[in-house]
């Protein structure tokens, strides 16, 4: 089985990294083929110039240098530090992977494109409206050592409420997340090349306590529409405000893979990419999600408990 969308994604990976990272063909995580698809149409636009490349690399420990002062309002908060090294890292059970960081970069919307009196679904580029608050960071979870290592996420600032816009200017809101994450690796030791990746739920954009314009909620509000009585009496009139009316707490599924491509054995810290597809809001079950597909960057640190 192959990491399709990795291996196409990282053929631009020189957004992120001045060395371009050995891609392995095999693995033990699938990908359908709309993931194949998917991954093909957002490297067409990251070789088209959509992916913007920060100025200058920060590490970890640069960064921890810095005060509260001097982080206010540059932007670095919403950053992940970055690994120099090409070293490698053996985990064993027992250790964790904290301090973990995940950056979207590029995000792109399945929607259905026109073309020639057909119509196809295709992912296309979409621009973030969110202010500089949808990094992932202070990520930690347990490792498990061996032939092939497995990554299971545990806690840490692990959602993000997110919102894109697509070129005809429809805002979709989604949860950007890795909440319950297992990730299986194509090897034993973290190093330039090494995979992994996984399946995470998210959970509902909106939780059950919000309140739509009619004051309707999951939990607490009104049960109907009160201004509208009269279409919602009678089961005709029931069933057309049926999703409106009755509020849910979806959790969908979504997908995660990484490539290391830069090690600090020193520091036992770790960094590369990532591609990540995850369904969109449903406004509480009334609308169908759309995929969405985020690119970036992760950092993280293999760290021994006391």
């Amino acid at each position: 089985m192959k990491f399709l969308l990795v291996s196409t994604l990282l053929a631009t990976a020189g957004a992120f990294s001045p060395v371009t990272p050995q891609i392995r063909p095999s693995t033990s995580l699938s990908a359908s083929k709309s993931d194949a698809f998917a991954a093909t149409a957002l490297a067409t636009v990251l070789a088209a110039g959509a992916m913007a490349q920060p100025a200058q690399a920060i590490t970890k420990s640069e960064i921890n240098q810095l005060s509260y002062l001097q982080v206010k309002g540059t932007g670095l908060a919403n950053r992940c530090p970055e690994v120099v090294g090409e070293g490698s890292i053996t985990p064993k059970s027992g250790q964790k992977l904290v301090d973990m960081c995940i950056e979207p970069k590029a995000w792109a919307v399945e929607e259905e494109v026109g073309s020639r009196g057909a119509t196809e679904r295709k992912f296309v580029t979409s621009k973030v409206m969110t202010r500089q608050t949808y990094t992932l960071d202070g990520i930690e979870g347990d490792i498990t050592g061996g032939s092939n290592v497995v990554f299971t996420e545990k806690e840490g600032i692990d959602y993000a409420a997110t919102t894109v816009q697509m070129p005809g200017g429809e805002r979709v809101p989604f949860l950007f997340t890795v909440k319950n994450l297992v990730a299986k690796g194509n090897g034993p030791a973290f190093k330039p090349g090494f995979q992994m990746g996984g399946a995470f739920k998210t959970p509902s954009y909106r939780t059950g306590l919000f309140l739509d314009p009619k004051g309707r909620g999951g939990t607490t509000g009104y049960d109907m529409a009160v201004a509208l009585p009269g279409l919602q009496s009678g089961v005709d009139g029931d069933d057309a405000m049926f999703k409106e009316n009755n509020k849910t707490f979806d959790i969908t599924d979504g997908k995660i893979e990484f490539e290391v491509n830069k090690v600090n054995t020193e520091e036992q810290e770790i960094g590369g990419v990532f591609v990540a597809t995850q369904l969109s809001d449903t406004d509480m079950g009334s609308k169908v999600p759309k995929k969405i597909l985020t690119k970036g960057i992760f950092y993280a640190r293999v760290d021994t408990p006391v």
